[in-house]
């Protein structure tokens, strides 16, 4: 019977010289899963169950869903927990199949600044969100604008 040595995933030996970004890295996996999970099923419960579920989905309906601090924040966490999570896994998935780390560094560096990108937009989107605008005119606003 012979005895072969597996080799150490390339990966492995970046957390060992990176002070324990690989293990930060899973361990943020495992609690923004958990915190996910919560979010997205009570973003679910609250847009399909609750009132006359999809139907009442519209432009008025996120609009007074972001007139509350207490969804734009949850909008905000579920959207920068779920970026960082997918682009932490995707990090993962090229730490272990891109062996050269030329390339490796440019889809890393791609993955970082897409992230940033999307998530400094969506958090703009959320924080910034009027649905009537000081200055419009009337025949671009919704129905329910007191301008109108």
């Amino acid at each position: 019977m012979t005895t072969e040595t597996i080799e150490a995933p390339r990966s492995a030996g970046t957390a060992r010289r990176s002070r324990n970004v690989e293990k930060w890295g899973w361990i943020y996996m495992r609690a923004s899963g958990v915190v996910l999970i919560v979010l997205i099923f009570g973003h679910l419960f609250i847009n399909l169950l609750v009132g006359q579920g999809v139907k009442a989905i519209d432009f008025a309906f996120v609009a007074g869903k972001w007139a509350s601090p207490f969804w734009q924040v949850w909008d905000v966490l579920m959207l920068w927990l779920a970026l960082i999570h997918g682009s932490n896994g995707m990090r993962t998935i090229v730490n272990d199949y891109v062996s050269n780390p030329k390339a490796r560094r440019v889809l890393i560096g791609a993955l970082v600044v897409s992230a940033i990108v999307l998530i400094t937009l969506g958090t703009l989107v959320v924080f910034t969100f009027d649905p009537c605008p000081a200055g419009a005119a009337a025949s671009d606003l919704p129905s329910f604008c007191p301008a109108r």
